[in-house]
This record gives structure tokens, C-alpha cells and sequence, in this order.
């Protein structure tokens, strides 16, 4: 097995041949047959425990057995211990998504601190069926049934293609030890029932039935990277970006069909969840939007505008009289002239007498109004972006710059009449934006 192994780490994850990682090693059979192929093929690693302090004594064996491991290897030990019940508690939470948590943050403490880039799981073939059934079981798409993947950027599973069965006979041949944890016995938790109940009586209904499942896994991840490129082409097509945002063109994502699907695709790396929203939300008015974790999606007359969510600030920033340029939140240079220049939407000049200093700097909201230049009368800010046809996301990244309660400008839009130059005008200040 070691040499099928190390055959398996030069064609699938070289970069483990010539990059130092981390081991995650509970003392299991899975994690010590992993860590003895890793030392067999010469491979640069650390041996990573966490001890969650559930099962007493029991767990402190474990440690102590990883701890001998990692010094016969002659190889680097960490440990950490976790009060997981307090987590638990804290979070209302499984022990099994507990233990998740703790240990996968712990894993990336380390590893930056470390300098490492690759943290080493025991995930094998028998993890991906038990995995891709708890999917099947709780209704999943061609994602839940593709398993566990076998390396992201910072982790690497080099087990997936070995069955459990076949990891026992190495350890078993070579007589190497492991523990036992006796929690891995019950079949109250899914996966133990899976694991104990379930998945012997499918091996039994066909003699190679881990390969046959191998195989169709196979064949569904190539089938996902097929409709993966596909898509990403789609994305180049309909996804037109607009400063920091994307604009969709509503009448090009209509003719999808089926459209659920497409939608699926197109806005789940954005963490939408509520597609019925999504769906709506094409047919809906202007203003309507649906919120992701990290993303918003916006209707906007015939287009989506999908942008990342950032805090409105509701911030007031003091501009005194002799400052010259500010680089936050937007920036801004401001200086004394003798006479107009070049005029541009990003130039604003202005009497200075009008001027009623510290200026303020702020967002725009609801009830703001100003007396647009060469324009008759005062107008609402919210019906002068509408005629301006800002987009929602646009307007609430607008910035006023103002006098007291009064706008001088909305910035890089149109300045107040009441601050214009004049016949009479003895000092002209010239605000400077820079996008």
C-alpha cells in the first residue's frame, strides 16, 4: 500500500512532496495509518491532537498516544485542549458541530502562525459514501453527491481513494497500533448509524460495490465541472461589472430555462439560500432586493444589481478651514483659485462666504433636499437621484458635502445654487473629487 500511496501523492497532490503541513491525527486507525504512509514516503509533516475533554481519561490517552507517535516520527506536536461543553452550551450546538468548529479554527491558528499552508485529513472512501448518503438522505443537489472533495487550497484528504477496509489491512500487516475511541461504537449520532447499520448491508449486495461507488463519484464530479464551465461562460455573458457592482439583464437570465436551476448556479457562490425570493425578484419593481450573508440583490428597473453588503455608516466627517485634501472616506482636495477652470461633474467651485466652516461630509438620507445649480427652487435629493436614474446600491454610496444643515454638493453630481459663484465674488474655493 505504500508504494500505491506514494504513487497517489506524486500524481494527485505533488505539492505535498515539496511543501511542509499539518497532520490532523485523533489516534484512530484512519489518522495513524495516514500518519505512518506519510513517514514511510518521506513526507515533511506536524502532528496536530485536539483533546476535547469529553470522555475523561480517555481522552487524555488519545492525547498521550499522538504525543509518543509524533516523537517517534521525530516530527513536531501540537496540542490543544477545548472545553466543549461550554461551547456547546454557549452556542447551542451538536457536539459534532462543535467539535467541527473548534478544531477546523484551531487548525487555521496553527497554521498561520506557522507559517504552513496545507493542513492533512483522514478522510477516506468510506467517509465520502457515509457523507454522500446523509445528503441523499436530507435531499441535496449534484454538489451533496459529489462527497467530500479531495483537496481545496489549504487542505488535502490523500485517503479518499482507500477504503477503511483496506487501511485495516495495512495496520493489521504491518502491526501498527491505534485507539479505539468507544463513542465511534453507538448509533445514536447519523453517521455511526449510517456507518454501522447501513453501509455493510449495501457492500453486501454486490462484491464491489465501494468501486462501483468510487467510479460514480467520479463520474458525477465530471459532471459537475462540466456544468461548473458552462456556467462560468454564462457568467462572462450576463455579468457586466459597474464600478463595484454586477449588472444582470433581467430579460437575459427570462430565457433560462428551467430557470430555478440557472438561478441556483448563477447565485449560490454569493450565499443566496431563498430562491423563491430570487425568482420573484425578476418580475418585481424597481427597489426590491433580496439580502445574502455577504451579498444584496437588487432590482433595478430592467437589470439585478448584485453587490457585496457594506456598512452604510451614518459617519459625520469635519472638514475645517484649512485643510487642503482628505483621503476618507472619499477623497477630496480643496483649494483657494483666482478663477473657473476646466468644468467637469467632478469639480465643484464655490463662493467662499457662503461657506460656514467645519464643512460636513456625509452620506445622503430620506428628507434631504437642495437647490439644484441652474435650476429654479429646492428640490428632494431622493427625486433628483431618481431623475438622475441612480441605481439603488448607487444612492446609497452618495456623499454630500454641506455647509451646516445645507448641501453645497452632491458630489460628482450637481452643486446647490446657493453657494454658486457670483458677479460679487471675492474668493473661489475649488473642491476636487477624485473617484
Amino acid at each position: 500500500m505504500v508504494q500505491e500511496f506514494k504513487q497517489h501523492i506524486e500524481n494527485q497532490f505533488p505539492r505535498l512532496l515539496t511543501h511542509r503541513f499539518i497532520l490532523a491525527c485523533s489516534g484512530g486507525l484512519d489518522s495513524v495509518v495516514l500518519a505512518h504512509l506519510c513517514q514511510n514516503c518521506g513526507l515533511d509533516f506536524a502532528l496536530a491532537h485536539c483533546n476535547f475533554r469529553l470522555r475523561g481519561a480517555e481522552s487524555d490517552g488519545d492525547e498521550e498516544f499522538v504525543k509518543e507517535l509524533a516523537n517517534k516520527f521525530n516530527c513536531h506536536f501540537f496540542v490543544t485542549h477545548f472545553d466543549t461543553i461550554g461551547y456547546i452550551n454557549k452556542n447551542k450546538v451538536s457536539v459534532q458541530v462543535a467539535a467541527r468548529e473548534l478544531r477546523y479554527h484551531w487548525f487555521a491558528e496553527i497554521m498561520q502562525k506557522n507559517n504552513i499552508g496545507i493542513l492533512v485529513t483522514a478522510h477516506h472512501a468510506d467517509d465520502n459514501l457515509e457523507t454522500f448518503l446523509i445528503n441523499f438522505s436530507r435531499g441535496t443537489g449534484i454538489d451533496g453527491l459529489t462527497g467530500i472533495p479531495s483537496q481545496t487550497d489549504a487542505i488535502c484528504r490523500p485517503l479518499l481513494n482507500f477504503s477503511r477496509s483496506m487501511l485495516l489491512d495495512y495496520a493489521t500487516n504491518e502491526g501498527i497500533i491505534w485507539r479505539e475511541e468507544s463513542t465511534n461504537s453507538e448509533t445514536k449520532y447519523l453517521r455511526n448509524k449510517i456507518r454501522h447499520d447501513i453501509v455493510p448491508l449495501l457492500k453486501q449486495l454486490h462484491p464491489t460495490f465501494m468501486d462501483n461507488f468510487t467510479a460514480t463519484q467520479h463520474n458525477l464530479k465530471e459532471t459537475a465541472l462540466l456544468a461548473e464551465q458552462h456556467i462560468e461562460l454564462l457568467k462572462q455573458t450576463l455579468f457586466e461589472e459597474v464600478e463595484d457592482s454586477i449588472r444582470i439583464k433581467v430579460a437575459s437570465l427570462e430565457v433560462l430555462t428551467p430557470i430555478r436551476p440557472y438561478l441556483y448556479a448563477l447565485f449560490k457562490s454569493f450565499g443566496f439560500t431563498e430562491w423563491d425570493n430570487v425568482e420573484h425578484l425578476l418580475s418585481a419593481m424597481s427597489g426590491k432586493e433580496v439580502l445574502s450573508g455577504t451579498h444584496r440583490l437588487v432590482k433595478d428597473r430592467e437589470y439585478l444589481l448584485l453587490t457585496r453588503i457594506h456598512d452604510v455608516s451614518n459617519q459625520t466627517y469635519l472638514i475645517e478651514e484649512k485643510t487642503t485634501q482628505i483621503n476618507t472616506p472619499i477623497k477630496l482636495s480643496i483649494e483657494p483659485v483666482t478663477a473657473l477652470g476646466n468644468l467637469d461633474k467632478n469639480v465643484l467651485y464655490v463662493d467662499k462666504e457662503t461657506l460656514k466652516y467645519p464643512l460636513t461630509l456625509r452620506k445622503w438620507k430620506n428628507g434631504d433636499y437642495f437647490y439644484p445649480l441652474g435650476m429654479k427652487g429646492k428640490k428632494k435629493l431622493s427625486k433628483f437621484l431618481k431623475d438622475e436614474k441612480v441605481a439603488v446600491i448607487f444612492k446609497e454610496k452618495q456623499w454630500l458635502l454641506c455647509s451646516g444643515n445645507d448641501i453645497i454638493w452632491v458630489i460628482g453630481r450637481r452643486g446647490d445654487e446657493r453657494f454658486k459663484i457670483t458677479k460679487t465674488t471675492e474668493n473661489i474655493i475649488k473642491f476636487n473629487y477624485v473617484p
